[in-house]
């Protein structure tokens, strides 16, 4: 009942915000799903801290057209790549502004020491901005192989940028439109370092991007409205409401009653209502995602395959898509969505057989074993109820004799504590592919430099980590997709993860909402949005 009061008022102060623009404004409210975990998209890999600044404020030096996994020229307007493919020159759109705001009013168009900063704050340690906030791990960049693959950054003027790597990198162009690579002001960051305000960057973002950050009241609203200057054009809309609403049945609630007028990741049950009332629409699409359950593979007994594989075989995958999705979604064997290039077929799932896990576990001298399952605190587009999903895991551990107590934490703590290489338990988390490549999924989260970031299992194998790095120096997809296919064949021999599921996406919106794109990455884009007022 209190979080519904604390809900309802949050809408309430919503809704005072929209109100306070002119009668001919027009107002867009989102119920987003959570609260970000800052503003600088460098620093964490959430998609609702990606929606709430990265989408909103900033740009990067090449964008993903709407709806689509194709890149397009953004900040960069062209570029050249040498031959060997090891350097990437970049020609920068010229006359682009960093928006003007009531904190910060820029003198100078955005330039090569814009995109020299943006990235070398990630990949030097001796950089003054590297730890700017405490215990920054800049955990997208470093899992990726960022540091150890970009040698230099160089501004050949200020309107061009040479990027020379040490070996050739296929999805290098679909990376750099990742929200990581979020182009900042460097004159915003001086102006920061020099006031001894370094944390604001975090706080008051501030980009080239179709929407200016205007206030943030946590766990409750965030504010933006259209920047005048954007280089594609004002949007239709002129001011643009994140309501937190952290309760799925309260966003369709507020949904219904108008309050917002678009929200993501409804409840499985709430979408034949919503799809029911004459006054909104509900678009779908397959997701390109993954549900898992990551063991701490360096934790005794979690450590041992066989102990992971007897887990993973008393879990009733079939019985948590019934529950939690009511049928939208697909059990999942592999890490990466079938939808995606480079996806093994062949390869076969484990049953779910209890009977086999149980004597698994007395063979592997498991007995009397209790552990933790982390369960988040939040809907994501891959686990809509992750509080009854683990609910489910821990009643089937429990007819093998496995003791299993369910913890959680406010998001951005679960994001914190979840990464650490001592954690205990097995955590359940996801991913929604932010580049169209396999590489996204199989490096990012299960690549030896994403152990202490993105790769929650803590898992590093040699064979698979060459495989992977392999398939990114290769140009060939047919080529690639070899290797990713094998690399898979590794990953659930040694089944760091509990594969859970591949799910459907629903997006209900009013019908007023027009322009609005589904995203096959996940990300809520708000640029050539328009509303009918």
């Amino acid at each position: 009942m209190k979080l519904v009061t604390r809900l309802l008022a949050a809408s309430a102060l919503a809704l005072a915000l929209g109100s306070a623009a002119s009668a001919q404004a027009k107002t867009l409210v989102y119920c987003s799903e959570a609260s970000p975990e800052g503003f600088d998209p460098g620093l964490y890999t959430a998609g609702t801290t990606f929606d709430a600044a990265s989408r909103t404020v900033y740009n990067r030096l090449v964008e993903f057209k709407h709806g689509s996994t194709e890149t397009e020229p953004g900040l960069a307007e062209s570029w050249k790549i040498s031959k060997d493919g090891t350097e990437y020159t970049f020609k920068l759109r010229p006359n682009v502004k960093f928006q003007t705001t009531d904190f910060f009013t820029p003198t100078r168009t955005m330039n090569a020491d814009d995109v020299i900063f943006s990235f070398e704050r990630q990949l030097d340690p001796k950089n003054p901005w590297n730890q700017y906030v405490n215990g920054a791990s800049w955990e997208y960049a470093a899992s990726m192989g960022f540091p150890d693959l970009i040698q230099s950054i160089e501004k050949v003027d200020d309107m061009t940028v040479k990027f020379k790597l040490k070996h050739p990198e296929a999805p290098f162009i679909a990376d750099l439109a990742m929200d990581f690579a979020s182009i900042m002001s460097k004159e915003y960051a001086d102006k920061l370092k020099a006031d001894n305000q370094m944390q604001m960057l975090n706080q008051q973002p501030l980009g080239t991007g179709p929407f200016q950050f205007v206030a943030y009241q946590p766990d409750a609203v965030i504010r933006y409205k259209a920047n005048p200057d954007y280089y594609k054009g004002k949007q239709p809309i002129d001011d643009l409401i994140f309501a937190i609403t952290t309760d799925a049945s309260v966003r369709a609630q507020k949904l219904k009653a108008n309050e917002c007028q678009i929200m993501p990741y409804p409840n499985a049950a709430d979408v034949a209502s919503l799809k029911a009332d004459p006054n909104l629409k509900v678009e779908e699409q397959n997701g390109l995602n993954i549900a898992y359950l990551a063991y701490n593979t360096t934790q005794a007994p979690f450590d041992k395959p066989e102990v992971r594989k007897a887990l993973n075989m008393a879990i009733n995958k079939q019985a948590i898509i019934d529950a939690v999705f009511q049928g939208a979604a697909t059990p999942a064997k592999n890490p990466i969505p079938p939808t995606m290039w480079g996806y093994n077929d062949a390869i076969k799932d484990d049953p779910y057989d209890p009977e086999k896990a149980k004597k698994m576990l007395a063979d592997a001298g498991v007995k009397n074993l209790k552990m933790k399952i982390w369960a988040m605190p939040v809907s994501r587009p891959y686990m809509l109820n992750a509080r009854r999903a683990a609910e489910l895991m821990q009643a089937d551990l429990q007819k093998i004799g496995v003791d299993a107590q369910i913890v959680s934490y406010e998001w951005g703590e679960y994001l914190t504590k979840s990464k650490a290489k001592d954690r205990d338990g097995a955590v359940m988390l996801g991913w929604t592919g932010d580049n169209g490549d396999p590489d996204n999924f199989l490096s990012t989260l299960l690549g030896c430099d994403g152990v202490g970031g993105n790769n929650r299992a803590q898992w590093c194998d040699k064979d698979f980590d060459a495989l992977t790095k392999k398939a990114k120096e290769v140009s060939d997809q047919a080529e690639r997709a070899k290797l990713y296919e094998k690399a898979q064949v590794i990953f659930k021999q040694q089944a760091p993860w509990l594969t859970i599921d591949h799910s459907k996406v629903f997006m209900p919106m009013q019908k007023s909402v027009k322009n609005f794109v589904q995203d096959p990455l996940g990300y809520h884009r708000f640029d050539g949005v328009d509303i009918e007022q």
